[in-house]
């Protein structure tokens, strides 16, 4: 812990007290809203730091931005649309289709846009969290934190970068203002952003050169179109998208059970090998992009056009990483050196710490990125942290299983909003997860972890912190961990009553 404690926030006395201050317009941000409205808790305030909704479905826009999860399934539970264009939606798509759930059940007229949370801080003499923003502060009995976990983009800091004078930007922050007809482009890193627009510009460039550090697993990807007499079926028989929901669950429930028990896996990951010896003609190419891991150990990609876009005259594939820049040269692991005009950083996010651990200040004073610097974060079922009062994450530590992110907030949600209830029916000043209670969960956690692919697969993945913690996946079944969601129990927290203050 940091030697010097931060002094408790004092909360203004004349401020009026929210019940409950959600921090984020994503789609862990909406659907807090909706289901805390549904629990008939209406004194809430929503805040955005952008000008409109979405989180990363509006931050990337890079080209051929989708989602590796069928529309069906990745889409709220209350909310079907029949409107879906295909069966795995683009990123500008399921903007529209939040955007449309937001207008459509009155959320957007809630939401203070343009508004960042530079500061939270617990003020433990009055229990209120103290919100500092960019546009004021506030004050709130509860917080939902729902700024997801990715959100900062991560590009290496590498010798020479400096000196780069051509034109550089992050998949997540795409320069549509730039050209690349005719250009040298480096793509650097063959993450689930890359295979995706790399088959986009490479027919555009002069030269592509695709840094991969680790050769990842790419499957097939079942996208089909869908007419408008498919959307027409869809939506007159509600039936058939309920039925596509349960489908697309019951394969991803298996994908999971594969993770769980990655001896499973190992007849895939033969079929996987022999499928590229179809996909790729070379043998010296297909040697560099069959991965040395289990399959699932790193994040599963699909796609049907990255692999022809490695073999494109115009692209050539750099088994190893980018270690350095010279003037407009890149230069490889392995010595080699290439002059471009554009590098292109598909490196993906800070996900081992929550980015929100920079703005949140718990009870004793200590800011939790602070922390983490030196530890793992921890929570119990991804939503509360030790001395953290009156606050919940969603989509936190430990709580990612193989499914749609929606479906995994929806659920958390659940929970959460059924904690809130609690605390406002029982008159509850002060609700902390019990020390014990957290160590004993995630001890179980990280146990049970040991055995699945993402820790025995033989690769190091994003699942992985600085300390070799898993901090990210859930070890058991998606209907376990709803199970666990599916009521909070005060027993598990330390609760001081508003009469004990009296």
């Amino acid at each position: 812990m940091p030697a010097a404690k931060k002094k408790t926030a004092t909360a203004t006395a004349s401020a009026r007290i929210h019940d409950t201050f959600i921090v984020g317009a994503g789609i862990s941000g909406l659907a807090a809203a909706i289901k805390l409205r549904e629990a008939g808790l209406h004194d809430f305030r929503i805040i955005e730091q952008a000008a409109r909704v979405g989180g990363t479905w509006r931050e990337n826009t890079y080209p051929g931005c989708g989602c590796d999860v069928p529309s069906a399934l990745y889409s709220y539970s209350f909310f079907p649309s029949s409107k879906w264009s295909r069966l795995f939606a683009k990123q500008p798509e399921i903007l529209r289709y939040l955007e449309e759930v937001s207008d459509t059940l009155g959320i957007t007229p809630l939401i203070e846009f343009d508004t960042a949370l530079e500061n939270a801080a617990w003020d433990d003499t009055r229990h209120v969290w103290v919100l500092d923003t960019s546009r004021g502060r506030y004050l709130a009995r509860t917080v939902i934190f729902a700024t997801g976990p990715i959100t900062e983009a991560q590009v290496p800091a590498l010798p020479g970068l400096d000196g780069f004078t051509g034109d550089m930007f992050h998949s997540a922050r795409w320069n549509h203002d730039l050209d690349l007809t005719g250009k040298r482009v480096a793509v650097i890193g063959t993450g689930a952003s890359a295979i995706q627009f790399v088959p986009e510009i490479q027919p555009k460039v002069k030269s592509l050169l695709v840094f991969q550090r680790t050769a990842p697993w790419v499957l097939p990807k079942p996208d089909l179109p869908l007419g408008d007499t498919a959307k027409q079926v869809i939506e007159r028989l509600p039936v058939i998208q309920r039925g596509w929901r349960q489908a697309v669950a019951g394969s991803l429930n298996a994908i999971n059970f594969g993770l769980r028990n990655p001896g499973v896996l190992k007849p895939v990951s033969a079929a996987a090998r022999q499928l590229l010896r179809l996909q790729i003609r070379d043998e010296g190419l297909r040697r560099a992009v069959t991965p040395d891991f289990t399959l699932g150990c790193k994040r599963i990609l699909f796609a049907n056009n990255y692999y022809p876009a490695l073999q494109a005259d115009n692209t050539t594939l750099i088994p190893h990483g980018l270690v350095g820049v010279e003037g407009n040269t890149v230069v490889a692991a392995n010595g080699e050196r290439h002059e471009v005009d554009v590098i292109i950083w598909g490196t993906g996010f800070e996900v081992s710490h929550p980015p929100i651990g920079r703005r949140v200040v718990n009870a004793n004073g200590d800011r939790l990125s602070a922390l983490w610097q030196s530890g793992s974060p921890e929570a119990y079922l991804g939503a509360t942290m030790e001395d953290v009062p009156n606050a919940f994450l969603v989509l936190g530590p430990n709580v990612l299983v193989y499914d749609s992110f929606i479906g995994l907030a929806e659920a958390q949600l659940g929970y959460i909003v059924d904690g809130l209830r609690q605390i406002k029916a029982g008159g509850i000043s002060k609700l902390t997860i019990r020390p014990d209670v957290l160590r004993a969960h995630n001890e179980k956690v990280q146990r049970h972890l040991q055995t699945t692919v993402f820790n025995s697969g033989g690769c190091r993945s994003y699942y992985l912190d600085q300390n070799g913690r898993n901090f990210a996946a859930w070890p058991w079944s998606l209907a376990a961990l709803r199970q666990r969601l599916s009521r909070f129990s005060l027993d598990d927290y330390d609760v001081l009553r508003e009469v004990a203050q009296r």
